[in-house]
């Protein structure tokens, strides 16, 4: 299967998977409310240049705006993290890693360690500015942190066991054209 038709199909489960089910499940407490789409931001493969990724970021973000009823709610965040990313990757790989190893980032690809780190810090970046324009107001910050870390936390472990139960078979890139 051609990485495009791939991404077409999970930003289209994505979506489904967000809207459909996360968003109603009811929260489990004023703090955790589940969170996993911007895991295909972060599936997408190592070789999209920076403005190809924003903006298939904001798409997806302007999407999951469209059918939660939320006006950019979520493709600020979207934006932001696919803005960081390659910063991101670059910081925990080598270029050489990059460029002769597996198409897409993952466990298998990164290794545990820097996929760990890769996903922690993305997540945390992504929830803590979804909180801050959804709050957007100063009051309680105890509140806005805990809801950050709580729900952080419930994406890290849903996200974590994602990547456990579905094994994504990397394709490992080779020189041969």
């Amino acid at each position: 299967m051609s990485s495009l038709v791939k991404n077409i199909i999970r930003f289209i489960l994505f979506i489904i998977l967000q809207v459909f089910i996360l968003n109603e499940v009811p929260p489990l407490h004023r703090f955790i409310v589940p969170y996993i789409y911007f895991l295909y931001i972060l599936w997408l493969p190592f070789t999209i240049n920076r403005i190809a990724l924003m903006a298939i970021a904001f798409i997806f973000g302007l999407s999951l705006d469209f059918f939660s009823g939320t006006t950019g709610l979520h493709a600020a965040p979207c934006v932001l993290i696919a803005y960081i990313r390659p910063f991101l990757l670059g910081l925990l790989l080598p270029q050489e890693t990059i460029e002769q190893s597996y198409s897409e980032p993952g466990s298998k690809s990164m290794g545990w360690a820097p996929y760990s780190l890769y996903v922690g810090l993305l997540t945390f970046i992504h929830h803590f500015y979804l909180v801050l324009i959804e709050w957007l107001q100063f009051g309680d910050f105890l509140y806005f942190l805990g809801k950050v870390l709580g729900t952080t936390a419930i994406s890290l472990l849903m996200i974590f066991l994602a990547e456990l139960l579905f094994l994504r078979k990397g394709k490992y890139r080779t020189n041969a054209a």
